[in-house]
């Protein structure tokens, strides 16, 4: 019971636990952009990306707005609230972090994309809204664990201002 107690109230642990409430926050916005865009914005429309030709161009395009929006309300988050040790926030706020903290977010959101179309093609529709919850929870595994070894210098992180980590 010891052990379960010092490890619910592990700084890894805790920051996770920060990471999934910013990631809540930044899926609301990245939802309702993909289900404004989706409705409102893009009409039915298909178009042709590298060698694939996407039938449902709206759900892709619409993906990818919510995405953007998602992408900016995550990472102003993450600095801020999530990632906020001394040499956590200097890493973070640097246009390559934020360029490395972008590319897993494109991983991710290739994930999505990939996630969403199978999801629709599938289902529907009509299951947007939870086919959109089930990716989320699976493409957030991902972009935690990216962002945290890529860009904030992996699990045992404790930076002292210097650019050098204690392990």
């Amino acid at each position: 019971m010891h052990k379960l107690k010092r490890l619910l109230r592990s700084e890894q642990v805790i920051e996770f636990l920060k990471y999934c409430i910013v990631g809540g926050i930044a899926f609301v916005v990245d939802t309702a952009s993909l289900m404004l865009f989706y409705h409102f914005v893009f009409g039915d429309f298909s178009f042709d990306f590298l060698f694939l030709h996407i039938a449902d161009g709206r759900t892709a395009a619409a993906t990818a707005v919510g995405f953007l929006f998602g992408l900016v309300a995550n990472y102003v988050l993450s600095v801020l609230f999530v990632f906020n040790r001394p040499g956590q926030q200097e890493k973070g706020k640097s246009l390559g972090a934020f360029l490395i903290f972008a590319v897993v977010g494109l991983i991710g959101l290739a994930l999505t994309e990939l996630g969403m179309m199978l999801g629709v093609a599938l289902l529907g529709d009509a299951f947007l809204l939870p086919i959109k919850i089930v990716v989320a929870g699976l493409v957030m595994v991902w972009n935690y664990l990216g962002r945290k070894i890529f860009v904030y210098g992996g699990k045992d992180s404790k930076n002292t201002g210097k650019g050098e980590d204690i392990q």
